[in-house]
């Protein structure tokens, strides 16, 4: 007895085994396949009762085969699958056909969408079988169009300022421009692509849709932090977000020959190319779940919704190719946000390099993907001091460009704030000062006429 197949048949009737007698019609059979297809794979037995589970066995192996054959040609599309195999159960012969997990279709009977539950064969739920061929890509989840949407929900004038940067198409109306781009459907709905790029309020329709930026002050998540919820049309969400991240990094200064030069905390680039990604390639059909930027005081964590996509992987994401969401990569690219948007893993981190910084870590999670860039941080050669401490103590403005004042030349008198300032009294000057040093931003030196401050 072969020991494998007796503990097939231990296992019985379940998600992921079937048992069928002789006798079974092509199309009975098909049903089966499809369901197994449908879900995560199975295995079906011919030559034991279903009923029973009592082994048969076959009195025709060679008809019993061809019948398998049919089933599989009965499916759409036809279900390619291993040629089913004989195997010998108590001495009594028998089909072994194996439906492997991973297959990349949707497959039907005579229109019929058919799933593996528990022991039974289901028909598909309709939502159940949208987010199926989204999955297996049957079907891109941005090319659908947006239930309850109207050409109304466009923001033309948005659509009106990317169709005028483009060349080569002013022959054609924006309505049919955004069909081409697959934001429109044929009879003129707007896609789910549409809404995200061009919608007029993209977060009515998807609730889920934005890019939480936050920033913390140490190396891990803690109780001081900046946090902006970016809610708007894709284009707006990659801006906010690098204005977020820009604003809040170290700033320091290098000599470039004779000249000098600002640098920053990351690579611009790199940081422009990891938000692109994020937004161009996240999985728009997951729920609850949005972009997630969190910048800590030595490195950026970028994390996007849905795992890779397609053949990708981590291990060959610099040199395989897979869109996710083509519509939106096109247009992105049309935008200019990349020279060639797809192609910036390598050059992330052949820029990090150059810049004697670690590569990207990409990690792929349990339904997302992040992305992890290391910075200068503390090391950053600075002639100036480090700006991004001033937005998490929530100074004023008087403050602000008094820091800015001192990081040129080096002291300040409250004469010198006074001189700024002129229209404000000279004790909102003394507390500005105080709490300036109370901050643990200021030394304050000497006293009387002859105090001035410095950098702690």
């Amino acid at each position: 007895m072969n020991n494998s197949i007796f503990a097939l048949y231990q296992q019985g009737k379940g998600q992921e085994m079937e048992f069928k007698a002789e006798g079974v019609r092509p199309s009975e059979l098909a049903e089966t396949l499809i369901a197994f297809a449908n879900a995560s794979g199975g295995k079906v037995l011919v030559g034991i009762d279903g009923r029973t589970s009592e082994i048969k066995g076959l009195r025709d192996p060679e008809a019993a085969w061809d019948k398998a054959l049919q089933a599989t040609l009965l499916c759409d599309p036809p279900l390619i699958i291993p040629l089913p195999g004989l195997v010998a159960l108590d001495e009594k012969k028998l089909l072994l056909i194996n439906v492997p997990a991973g297959l990349p279709h949707v497959y039907s009977l005579r229109g019929r969408y058919l799933i593996r539950v528990g022991t039974r064969n289901k028909p598909i739920p309709s939502h159940q079988l949208r987010r199926l061929f989204v999955e297996r890509g049957e079907v891109s989840y941005e090319s659908l169009p947006t239930p309850g949407a109207t050409l109304e929900d466009i923001n033309w004038d948005k659509v009106e300022r990317y169709v005028s940067s483009m060349e080569g198409i002013s022959a054609l109306s924006p309505q049919e421009v955004l069909q081409k781009r697959g934001c429109l459907t044929a009879d003129g709905r707007p896609t789910n692509a549409g809404i995200l790029l061009f919608g007029v309020e993209p977060g009515r329709f998807f609730r889920s849709c934005e890019i939480i930026v936050v920033r913390y002050a140490g190396r891990y998540m803690g109780e001081e932090f900046l946090r902006e919820n970016i809610c708007d049309t894709l284009p707006e969400q990659i801006r906010g977000a690098e204005a977020f991240l820009v604003s809040n990094m170290r700033k320091g200064v290098h000599l470039v020959g004779l000249e000098r030069a600002e640098r920053l905390e990351y690579p611009l680039e790199v940081v422009r190319e990891a938000i692109v990604n994020a937004v161009a390639h996240r999985d728009y059909s997951i729920r609850g779940d949005e972009i997630r930027i969190s910048m800590f005081a030595d490195r950026i964590e970028f994390y996007s919704p849905g795992r890779l996509p397609g053949h990708v992987t981590v291990k060959n994401i610099v040199e395989e190719r897979f869109s996710r969401n083509e519509a939106i990569v096109q247009v992105l690219a049309d935008m200019g946000f990349i020279e060639r948007l797809g192609y910036g893993i390598d050059r992330m981190i052949w820029l990090m390099e150059d810049e004697g910084l670690p590569a990207p870590i990409f990690r792929e999670m349990a339904n997302g993907f992040k992305v992890t860039v290391y910075g200068h941080g503390e090391r950053l050669i600075s002639e100036g001091i480090d700006t991004s401490r001033w937005a998490l103590l929530h100074l004023n403005k008087r403050q602000e460009k008094a820091l800015e004042y001192l990081a040129e030349h080096k002291r300040i008198t409250n004469r010198e704030y006074h001189e700024l300032f002129p229209e404000v009294s000279v004790e909102t000057i003394r507390r500005d000062l105080a709490d300036l040093v109370e901050k643990d931003l200021l030394l304050k030196i000497g006293s009387k006429r002859a105090t001035y401050y410095i950098f702690k």
